[in-house]
């Protein structure tokens, strides 16, 4: 299945006060592996950013403007996420500002583009009831290594959270379970590790506990005053 994790930063917080995509990146992920095919567009927004927003992201109005506009891109995006599960976390902030984009130039909503949108945020919030849930707090939870994020940018947060996701999903593919006490470094309190089948011994059965098996197969048959359903068709 293809999953693209998803993050933007914006001039402000709402674009009906005419606030603007100023960075997208996208981080492709194939069958829960990191296929290391990413989409990463600086967009001009044709206006400056708020001061709280700048001091987020760090992007200038200086830099931004030697980048290209959304509409000249917005087909780059269209393409890469089409039919694909979009995670995104706090989805709605950033789904409001991709439909206010193509909106503006006549595209159709972005949601309708892809095969779902799931809400990391939302997600982290069943797991994690009455916890702290931001990108920074479920790096720290699950172990995974933001020293080197000291703004946010939209490449370097959709890679983080496709290491979050795969450690907050990863209890779907694997089977030996560590019971630890909480210590800020597992999810609550167990560990999942990944499961490795090679490691697990074959012990077939012998020749006399096929035998058993098959007498107290019999014996429910006698019980039972006809053979099992499963037996009879086995046995056709």
């Amino acid at each position: 299945m293809r999953q693209i994790v998803l993050d933007t930063e914006t001039t402000g917080l709402d674009p009906a006060q005419g606030h603007r995509i100023v960075e997208l990146a996208c981080v492709e992920m194939e069958n829960r592996s990191l296929t290391g095919r990413h989409l990463h567009l600086y967009l001009n927004p044709d206006r400056d950013s708020d001061p709280e927003a700048l001091a987020v992201h760090g992007l200038t109005t200086e830099f931004l403007s030697g980048h290209p506009r959304f509409e000249e891109v917005a087909q780059q995006l269209v393409e890469y996420v089409n039919g694909a599960e979009v995670i995104i976390h706090n989805a709605a902030f950033d789904v409001k500002f991709l439909n206010a984009e193509l909106t503006r130039i006549g595209l159709q909503k972005f949601d309708s583009m892809c095969a779902k949108i799931t809400d990391s945020l939302l997600h982290a919030r069943e797991l994690h009831p009455g916890k702290r849930n931001s990108l920074d707090a479920l790096c720290e939870r699950y172990g995974i290594s933001n020293a080197h994020r000291t703004l946010h940018g939209a490449l370097l947060d959709s890679e983080l959270l496709a290491d979050v996701w795969l450690a907050m999903t990863r209890g779907q593919d694997a089977l030996l379970m560590d019971f630890q006490e909480e210590d800020g470094n597992g999810a609550n309190g167990i560990r999942l590790e990944q499961f490795d089948a090679s490691t697990l011994n074959v012990v077939l059965a012998s020749e006399a506990e096929l035998q058993a098996h098959n007498d107290y197969l019999l014996g429910l048959d006698k019980a039972a005053g006809k053979p099992a359903i499963w037996r009879a068709l086995q046995d056709a």
